[in-house]
C-alpha cells in the first residue's frame, strides 16, 4: 500500500518539474540514453533501426552515421535471437537428460567399486602387515596426497564418457557486439535500446554497469566460498545417501571421500561457478538462451582483469551473447600491461564471439544539449547565499508536495552493511557532499542509494583537486550510479559543471577510474585468494590496491562525469526518471488499484 495516500500518479505530478522551455531547443541535438519504457511507448515500429530513425525524424536525436550502423548491427543480432532461443531450449532439455543419466551411471560405478572393496581380494587379505606397511611407506614417499583420488576420478570420468557419451554440444551462438567510442557518442543509449527489445525473446537477460557487475561477482564469490567452508565442516550433506547403503564403515568412508573429492574438483575454480549463476533467472529455470549487456567495460586493476576474463570467457563459452560498451578498443583496455597472459586470452575470446564496432563520432552530444539550454535549474552554483537559498527552496517545495514527513533512516547495502540517510521523504533524500564522499564508502553504497531514492539532493560540492583525490574518486562513482539508475539529481556546488574537476590545490587529479571493492571485513581473504588463483601475488587489503592508470584514463573519468552531469539536467533524461527508476516500478507493482500514471510534463521555475 502507498504511504499516506501517496499514489503513483501523485508522485508523477511531483516530478512534473521544470523544463518545458528547454524541450524545443535541446531536442534537436544530441544523444540521450532513452528510458526503456519511453522507447516502448512508440507505436511499435518494425525494428530497432526504425526506432532510431523515428527518433531522428522527430528531432529527438541528431542523425549520426556511426550510430545508424550500430543500430543496424543490433537489429540484425536481434533477428537471430528468436531462433537461437528455441535452439537453446532444446539443447538444455538434452543437457538435463544427459546430466541425469551421467549421475545415475556414476553412482552405479561407485557401487560396483564399493562392492569390490567390500568383498576384498584374497591375495590382499593374505598380505602380511609388514608388507602392507612397507608398501604404504613407498607410496607415501613417491606419490603426492590426493593423486590416487585424482586418478580414480579421471578413470571414472572416462568410463562415463564411453557409457553415456560426452556432453551435448551447445548450438552456435550469434556473434555479439563490442561497441566502443568517445564519451557521449551514444553507446549506452543504443545498448539500452537493444536490451529493451530483447524482452519476451530471451529468458535470461541482464544489464550491468561495470561497478554493479564487479560487486555482484565479489558477492557471489563470498557466498560460494562460505558454502565451501560450511560443507567442509559438515559431511552430512555429502554422505547422507551413503549411510543407508549395505557396506561396512570403512567402505562408506571411502565412498564419502570420493563424493567429497568430486565436489572439490568441481569447485576448485571459483570463477566458472560464479559465472554459471551470473545470468540465470531462477524463475525461468535454466532453459533457454542468455544475453549480457555490459556497460563500461574497464580493466582498472588485477582483480578486474582476472574476474572479467574468468566470468565473461565462461559465459561466452557456454553460449551467452554479449553486447558491451567501452571507451576503449579491446586491445587498448590494458595499457599498463597487468596480467598480460590472462588479458590476452580474454581478448582472443572476445574476438571469437563479438564484432568490434567503433562509434567514431568526435561529438559529445550531451554538450550539444548544454550549449542550447537556457538554464540548468537542478545545478546551483556557486556556494553563495543566492544559490543556497534556491537550493533550499527546491528541497522545501518538493518535500512539501510529497506530503510526507522528513525523517532519517537506514538502508541495507551489500555484504551486510548499512548506510545512514540523514534526511529522506518518500523516495527523496538529501546529503552533504562530505557525508557521501568523505567516508570510506563505495559503489555498493551508491547502488543501494540509487535504487532506493528517485531524487537526490547533494549540497556543498567543492572544486575537485589532488587535495581531495579520494573524495573526487567517490564522487565520480556516485554520479555513475545515480546516472545508471536514472535518478533525478539536485546539486549545490562551488563552481560550474565544466570547472568542477579543474582544481589545482596540491596538484591536478589523476587515477579517477580506480575502483575499490567492498568486502565483508577489511582485509578479507577472498579477494587475495582470487588473485592467487590467477597466479597473482597478494597485494594487501582491498582498500590498499592502487591502480596504475594513464593520463588517458584520467581524461575519460573527467569527461564521463561532466558529460553525465550535463545530461542529467536535460528534459529527456528527467522525463525518464518516472518511466525507468526502480522506485516507481516497485510502486506500480505494490499498488494495482491506482490507474497508470500519466506521462508527466516538465515545467521550469520562474
Amino acid at each position: 500500500m502507498m504511504k499516506r495516500g501517496l499514489s503513483t500518479s501523485s508522485i508523477s505530478s511531483l516530478l512534473s518539474l521544470r523544463f518545458t522551455r528547454q524541450q524545443s531547443s535541446s531536442s534537436k541535438f544530441g544523444v540521450n540514453p532513452l528510458p526503456l519504457r519511453f522507447l516502448s511507448s512508440f507505436t511499435k515500429p518494425p525494428g530497432l533501426l526504425d526506432k532510431y530513425r523515428v527518433l531522428v525524424e522527430r528531432g529527438e536525436l541528431q542523425h549520426d552515421p556511426f550510430q545508424e550502423r550500430v543500430a543496424s548491427e543490433l537489429e540484425s543480432l536481434l533477428g537471430r535471437l528468436e531462433q537461437y532461443e528455441k535452439d537453446m531450449e532444446e539443447y538444455h532439455v538434452k543437457l538435463a537428460e544427459w546430466k541425469q543419466n551421467r549421475e545415475k551411471e556414476r553412482r552405479r560405478l561407485l557401487m560396483e567399486e564399493a562392492e569390490s572393496k567390500q568383498q576384498g581380494d584374497a591375495v590382499n587379505r593374505r598380505r602380511s602387515k609388514l608388507l602392507e606397511t612397507l608398501m604404504f611407506r613407498k607410496k607415501s614417499e613417491n606419490i603426492e596426497p590426493g593423486v590416487g583420488k585424482w586418478v580414480s576420478y579421471l578413470n571414472r570420468e572416462k568410463k562415463l564418457d564411453s557409457l553415456v557419451g560426452r556432453c551435448p554440444s551447445a548450438p552456435h551462438a550469434p556473434r555479439g557486439l563490442y561497441i566502443y567510442g568517445n564519451v557521449g557518442s551514444g553507446k549506452t543509449m543504443l545498448m539500452d535500446m537493444f536490451f529493451n527489445a530483447t524482452e519476451g525473446i530471451v529468458k535470461h537477460r541482464q544489464r550491468y554497469h561495470f561497478h554493479e557487475a564487479m560487486l555482484k561477482i565479489n558477492e557471489d564469490m563470498h557466498k560460494i566460498w562460505k558454502n565451501q567452508v560450511r560443507e567442509k565442516s559438515s559431511q552430512s550433506s555429502i554422505s547422507s545417501w551413503i549411510m543407508n547403503l549395505p557396506f561396512d564403515t570403512k567402505v562408506k568412508e571411502w565412498l564419502a571421500g570420493e563424493e567429497k573429492y568430486k565436489q572439490e574438483v568441481q569447485m576448485k575454480n571459483i570463477l566458472p561457478a560464479v559465472a554459471d549463476k551470473f545470468l540465470v533467472d531462477q524463475q525461468a529455470g535454466h532453459v533457454g538462451a542468455s544475453i549480457l549487456c555490459f556497460d563500461e567495460i574497464q580493466t582498472v586493476d588485477v582483480f578486474a582483469i582476472v574476474a572479467l576474463s574468468g566470468i565473461i570467457s565462461r559465459l561466452l563459452s557456454t553460449g551467452t551473447v554479449l553486447v558491451a560498451t567501452s571507451n576503449r578498443a579491446p586491445n587498448d583496455l590494458n595499457q599498463d600491461g597487468m596480467q598480460k597472459d590472462i588479458f590476452q586470452k580474454f581478448v582472443i575470446k572476445l574476438e571469437e564471439h563479438c564484432e568490434f564496432v567503433l562509434i567514431g563520432s568526435e561529438i559529445d552530444y550531451r554538450r550539444f544539449i548544454a550549449q542550447r539550454s537556457f538554464d540548468q535549474v537542478h545545478y546551483f552554483w556557486p556556494l553563495d547565499c543566492t544559490s543556497m537559498r534556491k537550493f533550499e527552496n527546491m528541497w522545501v517545495e518538493i518535500t512539501s508536495q510529497l506530503e510526507g514527513q522528513i525523517t532519517s533512516e537506514t538502508i541495507r547495502v551489500m555484504f551486510g552493511r548499512k548506510l545512514e540517510v540523514p534526511e529522506s521523504c518518500n523516495g527523496v533524500a538529501r546529503f552533504a557532499f562530505d557525508f557521501l564522499c568523505g567516508q570510506p564508502v563505495g559503489a555498493a553504497d551508491y547502488i543501494a542509494l540509487a535504487k532506493n531514492y528517485h531524487t537526490v539532493f547533494i549540497s556543498n560540492i567543492p572544486i575537485m583537486s589532488m587535495r581531495i583525490r579520494d573524495k573526487a574518486r567517490r564522487f565520480i562513482t556516485l554520479i555513475d550510479e545515480l546516472y545508471n539508475h536514472h535518478c533525478c539529481l539536485f546539486c549545490l556546488a562551488a563552481t560550474s559543471i565544466e570547472d568542477l574537476f579543474q582544481g589545482t590545490e596540491e596538484g591536478a587529479l589523476f587515477d579517477l577510474e580506480s575502483f575499490q571493492f567492498e568486502t565483508e571485513a577489511e582485509g578479507g581473504k577472498l579477494r587475495r585468494n582470487v588473485l592467487v588463483e590467477g597466479n597473482v601475488g597478494s597485494v594487501g587489503a582491498p582498500t590498499a590496491i592502487v591502480s596504475m592508470l594513464s593520463g588517458q584514463e584520467e581524461m575519460f573519468a573527467f569527461r564521463r562525469a561532466v558529460s553525465r552531469l550535463i545530461e542529467m539536467q536535460t528534459p529527456l533524461y528527467l522525463e525518464g526518471v518516472r518511466n525507468v527508476h526502480p522506485y516507481f516500478q516497485r510502486r506500480e507493482q505494490e499498488s494495482s488499484v491506482d490507474p497508470p500514471a500519466p506521462r508527466f510534463e516538465f515545467h521550469q521555475l520562474t
